[in-house]
Parts: structure tokens; C-alpha cells; sequence
């Protein structure tokens, strides 16, 4: 359990504002940050690691007291078990793959990293330096350095934002894998929808320093539905059973949008197909492609 009570005052890109958020996020569950660049997203992560102080407020993780300000515990970086995966991935450029996986490591162990290594897809990059490697790769190795630190917490802070979109899809998919495969308890910041409903077990949407909603991603982006008229191709990110319909939530840039499917639908279209979705007499149809 991860229980984050805090207080901090920053300055905005208008104003100053007060950061203000007490958080409960449950173990081995995947949490979203989402709101505006400014808003306070990083802010959280960056306190959650010890490399910010809080004005006042309590961090508790697993029944361990990171930071009280009432009683003057504030654990270092080093002794918080945190893994922290950056969008410009922070690798040592004079250390190959392998130094890197190594030196990220508390106890030496060469077995795991070499599983890990096998797990990301890099096992025959290991002597390379990070500036011979992609995007991709490069980032492959944050996420297999942040795990081999065994954290109480995986913190990513828009780790895949500087990628193109198809190596994204490929990450989003590792994210969840990781995530799963190591029981991780991960907090991700993002303002890409799709991502964000793709990846979470609850977001919480941040305003100027304030969590204005939460919930699961259903509760959190469709509270409000509204009607368009459309043509576009996407993929099917969901498909659920209400009642006696079918819904399918389909990315639409960095919006979402619900479609009721057929009988006839289900039996053809599934998550991950890549559909085009129009307007027909102002009821939406979906086709796969």
C-alpha cells in the first residue's frame, strides 16, 4: 500500500500554486498521473523518490515511513527502493549495456540480469554503448535497469513520449508485461490517452497542483459522453458486454471514443485490430482494415 499525503509550493508557468494530493494506490497495481505539462505530474514522482522535499505532509510505503515531516524522517534517494525511468532514458554513455544493468544492481546478480536482458529483447546488445543503440532499445534498458533495483515503487515519467508511435504500441505492451511478470507497484505520468487507458488500473487527473478526478479509466474519460460525426482509423484499445451490446473503446488521436458493436462485429474484430470507424446516418460503424 502506498499512502502519499504532501504539500509543496511551486511556481507556475502563470502563477505560483500549491501542490496539493493525498494519494492511496494499492499494491502491484498500475496508478496514472494525467493532466497538462506544469501541472504537478513530475513534481509527485520526483518527491516520491527523495529527490524533492515537500513543504509538509508523509510518504508511507509498504508500512515504511519514507518522509514525516512532523517528526523530521526524510529517507535519502538511496534508501528508498525506487525504480525511475525518465523520457530521455539517463544511461551512462561510457558504460556498455551490460555496465549499465550492473552498476544499476545493489547485489550482484549476473543470472538476473541476463534474464532480464533475454525479458527486454536485448541479450545481444549487451556490449553495445547507448549511443549505438534506437530510441527503443535505449529505453528497453532504462526499464530493465529500474526493475533490477527490486523497487517498492516503478516510477515512469513519460518514458516513451520522444518515440515514434509504433515503437510506442511495442513499449506500451513491454510496460504491462514488466509490470505484471515482476508484481510491480508502477506510477505513471503521461497525457496521451490512449496510453493512459491502455496501460491503468486507476488514474488520477491533476490540475494546477490538484487532483480534480479519479477513478478507472472508463469512470475518469468517459464521464461525459458526447456525440460527433467521424471517419477515422485507429485500433480497438477494449471490448466489454453491458447488458445485451457490445462497447468498444477505440484510440482517436489523444481522445477516445466509445462505439456499440454487432453480434456480427464480435465475431470478426477483436483488441488490437486496426479498424476504420465512420459515420453512417449518424450512427457509427466499425471495419476492420
Amino acid at each position: 500500500m502506498i499512502h502519499c499525503c504532501i504539500t509543496k509550493a511551486l511556481i507556475g508557468a502563470d502563477a505560483p500554486f500549491e501542490l496539493s494530493v493525498d494519494i492511496s494506490m494499492q499494491h502491484e497495481t498500475l496508478n496514472t498521473i494525467y493532466g497538462k505539462s506544469g501541472s504537478g505530474k513530475t513534481t509527485i514522482l520526483r518527491i516520491l523518490a527523495g529527490l524533492e522535499k515537500p513543504d509538509k505532509g508523509f510518504i508511507e510505503i509498504n508500512g515504511q515511513v519514507w518522509f514525516d515531516s512532523s517528526t523530521g524522517v526524510n529517507l535519502s534517494p538511496q534508501k528508498r527502493k525506487v525504480g525511475l525511468v525518465f523520457q530521455d532514458y539517463a544511461l551512462f554513455t561510457t558504460m556498455t549495456v551490460m555496465e549499465n544493468l550492473k552498476f544499476a544492481q545493489g547485489k550482484k546478480n549476473e543470472k538476473k540480469i541476463n534474464d532480464l536482458l533475454e525479458l527486454t529483447g536485448i541479450t545481444s546488445l549487451q556490449d553495445r554503448y547507448p549511443t549505438m543503440l534506437s530510441g527503443g532499445q535505449q529505453q528497453r534498458v532504462a526499464f530493465a535497469r529500474a526493475i533490477l533495483r527490486e523497487p517498492d515503487i516503478l516510477l515512469l515519467d513519460e518514458p516513451l513520449s520522444a518515440l515514434d508511435q509504433h515503437t510506442r504500441y511495442q513499449l506500451q505492451d513491454e510496460i504491462l508485461k514488466y509490470h505484471k511478470s515482476f508484481g510491480l507497484t508502477t506510477i505513471l505520468v503521461s497525457h496521451d490517452k490512449q496510453e493512459v487507458f491502455k496501460l491503468s488500473d486507476a488514474v488520477m487527473v491533476i490540475d494546477r497542483g490538484k487532483i480534480i478526478r479519479s477513478g478507472t479509466p472508463l469512470e475518469v474519460f468517459f464521464e461525459k459522453i458526447t456525440s460527433h460525426k467521424f471517419s477515422f482509423a485507429s485500433t480497438i484499445l477494449s471490448i466489454r458486454k453491458v447488458d445485451c451490446i457490445y462497447l468498444a473503446v477505440i484510440g482517436a488521436g489523444n481522445e477516445l471514443v466509445e462505439v456499440v458493436l454487432s453480434e456480427q462485429d464480435i465475431k470478426t474484430l477483436k483488441e488490437g485490430d486496426e479498424v476504420l470507424v465512420a459515420s453512417k446516418a449518424f450512427n457509427p460503424i466499425v471495419m476492420k482494415l
